[in-house]
């Protein structure tokens, strides 16, 4: 039995790997911290970090990225593994959390989009770029969602930047409509209403095209993800890991 501790225990994300969870015969929320909000849950719910006194395999984090840290360094800290299902965190968080896991003998999973087709789409879209070196990625969010562009976004520009064998044929330009260049790519994000998640790696070579696109039409499509990272995190081999990748 894996021991779960959700960081956003209310939250929508937060909410759903709560009733996923209930459903399976091999983890267990034992407890939440839900930063002051109002509910009711099986399970003790804490509003403070230093108010916990329950502690777990696994911490799962579905915060903000200021709190996501902090977070993950408590986590870390008193004996738990952490997966961190919050966005928007910088390399630098990345990097201190990482040292953090091993100085502590700890794991720390990082996951920009627990979808699987999602980690998949990255995979294909890194494989183009050896082949199509001149690409750009548009994802949509739904309007709530903090961050732009979304880690998965950034995460695929850099994977197809880190991929490729040669440098883009376009010219680089920096007009606003362009979108935000990560890693030479440009990254165009929406948010609107009624959407949850998707992505699109557009690619263009001379008198051809390809497109890699996802959707994720409601939050079941991370629940896979989110088991699998939960049920491994203990077992990976490095201190840091970012993305579901290793685990497939």
């Amino acid at each position: 039995m894996t021991t779960v501790l959700i960081a956003g225990v209310f939250g929508k994300m937060g909410k759903t790997v709560t009733q996923m969870i209930a459903g399976t015969a091999d983890l267990q929320v034992v407890a939440g911290l839900a930063n002051g909000e109002a509910d009711t849950a099986a399970f003790p719910v804490f509003q403070r970090l230093d108010a916990i006194t329950v502690t777990a395999d696994v911490w799962l984090d579905f915060t903000v990225p200021a709190a996501a840290r902090v977070n993950a360094e408590y986590a870390l800290t008193h004996g738990m593994d952490a997966v961190i299902g919050t966005s928007g965190m910088t390399p630098a968080d990345f990097d201190a959390l990482g040292q953090l896991a091993q100085q502590q003998g700890r794991h720390i999973l990082i996951v920009p989009n627990f979808a699987i087709s999602a980690v998949l789409m990255m995979q294909f879209a890194a494989k183009a770029a050896q082949y199509f070196p001149d690409a750009e990625v548009v994802e949509a969010h739904h309007s709530d969602k903090l961050d732009a562009p979304s880690g998965t976004a950034r995460a695929t520009a850099q994977a197809i930047s880190a991929a490729r064998k040669a440098a883009p044929l376009a010219p680089h330009q920096d007009a606003p409509a362009r979108g935000e260049w990560i890693d030479d790519v440009p990254v165009h994000a929406l948010r609107l209403p009624g959407y949850v998640a998707q992505e699109e790696v557009y690619f263009g070579g001379p008198g051809e095209s390809l497109t890699v696109s996802q959707v994720s039409f409601d939050r079941s499509s991370f629940m896979g993800g989110v088991a699998l990272a939960l049920r491994h995190v203990q077992h990976l081999p490095d201190s840091l890991t970012v993305g579901l990748d290793r685990l497939l």
